[in-house]
This record gives C-alpha cells, structure tokens and sequence, in this order.
C-alpha cells in the first residue's frame, strides 16, 4: 500500500485538502511542538488514570479512551481552535453545510499488547448511513502526544479508500500501511477513509489526541453541552463555544426557546431574530476567534 502522505506544518490549507480529498488522509508534521503534547498529558493525567479499558474488542481492552477535553485541558483547546485545521475544514467540509462542528474529544491511550483494531469507516457512527461517495461529512484529527511507530500501535490507514464502496466489514488488515508520527505531529483523516487502531507490540504506551470535526447539522458523537458544563463554557472563547455547538447548524436547527442561538441562552441574553443568510455568510468566519467572549450583560 502506498505511504501516507506527510506535509510540512506551513503547507497552505489548500494544498492539505487536496491531498485529503485524493488519498482521505495527510499527516502534518509537527503542527505542535511536543511541549505543547507534555502539558495537555499532564493536564489530563489524573482523568486518564482513572479511565477503565474498553469492554468489546472494538473499544480495545487495553485502549483507554478519556473524553471531555475541552472542559479538561486548555492545550486541547489551543489544538481544537489550530488555524491550519480549521481553514483545512473550510475546504473540505465547507460545500456541506453552513458551517461545522466539533465531534468528539478523546485522549486513546493503545497499552501494550493490545491487537489490532478492526478496520472501519468513523462515519458509520451516523448510524450506518451510506454517504454519497466523495461526500465528507466529518474529518478527524489524531495528534501524536507519544511518538508513532509501527511497533507502539500507529493508526492504520489505506489512502485512497475513502472511495471505496462502504459497509467493508471484513477489510484485510494487510491493505493498511501505518500513519507515523513524530510527537506533536498530526493526522487527517476523512470519517470516509478505512482505518483503526495499530496493534501495540511495544511495552510503552501509543497516546493520541482524538478530535473530531463533522457537518453541524448532524448530532455530534460527544455531546459538548454535557461534557463542558455551563460555568466553565462561559470562560472559553467565542470562537471556540460556536465550534462546541452555541450556535445553529442551519436555519431552523439548534435555536431556543424565543429564536435564541445557544450561544445567547448561555449567557441569557434576550432573543435576537438573525437574518440567516448573513448568518451563513458570517458563521465559518466566526469559528475562527479566540479571544474571550465577553457580552454585554446588562439588560
């Protein structure tokens, strides 16, 4: 099979999305330097101790997967918000929807001896759904917090499969070549491409940072309302808040109450009827400020 395609942290986004759409995947090398990697470890090393294996196969026994990172770790914030990856996003998820969304936050710690994962598609979590062909309805990230070898469990991966038919339950593990990685490098994947967990043959721990990114008007895979509670949403940037969620996927999707968008209800503001169009024309723009959001809170 033929080797991931690596590209430099520079690379414009345009080039990356190219790459992606062609093959489904592309590793950026060292996006984050790995200090950045040693903190967001270390703040999230008291939940992932406390994190059980998984209970199927699939999940892995010896694979610990930590969730809610957003509220858990501000370097995990740093890296959901990354420029690269969202105007990266803008290209290959932009002609879908009006905007997107995160999906799912998770630190998979591979330990030693867990086998292979069974190869699949990310996006049969849309309850099976068979996509058009060509169409992306997410695209993950996986950051290499360890370094990734073929030995330690690297992400298994076939370029070019993301055109394949779907519903391959019985893909030969043998088609996969593995995505390495150095630390603080990172992998994009469409939720389209045939992947899984590498198998850990090493006596280290293979610990990646898993965030995803799908179209907003579909339900995300970790729901970020519940996982970063209220009082530590209102502290975060706007930027990032409307990338959770605050804010509609789509003219009549995700509004309280009154018309509100989410991001007015948490800080209960008074209902403001938006013109939508403007809305859509302004909502990808948005994702991509990370300065605190401070309203004006009087009435």
């Amino acid at each position: 099979m033929p080797a991931v395609t690596t590209v430099s942290a520079d690379t414009a986004p345009k080039d990356i999305a190219k790459v992606i759409r062609e093959d489904g995947c592309v590793v950026i090398a060292n996006l984050a330097s790995p200090e950045h990697m040693d903190q967001l470890l270390d703040e999230v090393k008291s939940h992932r101790e406390a994190t059980k294996g998984g209970d199927t196969d699939f999940l892995g026994h010896a694979t610990r997967r930590t969730g809610a990172l957003i509220a858990r770790s501000p370097s995990a914030r740093i890296l959901a918000t990354n420029p690269t990856i969202l105007n990266t996003l803008d290209l290959t998820l932009g002609d879908h929807a009006s905007t997107f969304q995160l999906d799912l936050t998770q630190l998979i710690d591979i330990g030693p001896g867990e086998p292979g994962q069974m190869i699949h598609r990310d996006q049969w979590s849309f309850d099976n759904f068979a996509f058009p062909r060509g169409f992306e309805a997410e695209i993950a990230t996986m950051w290499a917090a360890t370094e990734f070898t073929e030995e330690m469990g690297a992400t298994r991966v076939i370029p070019g499969s993301n055109l394949w038919d779907d519903g391959l339950s019985d893909v030969d593990p043998a088609l996969t070549t593995g995505a390495v990685m150095t630390k603080g490098s990172v992998l994009l994947y469409a939720g389209s491409l045939y992947h899984g967990g590498g198998p850990n043959r090493s006596d280290v721990h293979r610990i990646g940072v898993n965030i995803g990114y799908s179209l907003a008007w579909l339900r995300q895979e970790e729901n970020q309302y519940l996982a970063c509670p209220p009082e530590i949403a209102r502290t975060l940037p706007e930027g990032l808040l409307r990338l959770m969620g605050y804010q509609r996927g789509a003219v009549g999707l995700g509004y309280v109450d009154d018309m509100r968008d989410p991001i007015d209800w948490l800080y209960d503001l008074p209902s403001v009827q938006t013109d939508y169009y403007a809305y859509r024309r302004s909502a990808r723009s948005l994702l991509k400020r990370t300065e605190p959001y401070a309203p004006n809170l009087e009435k």
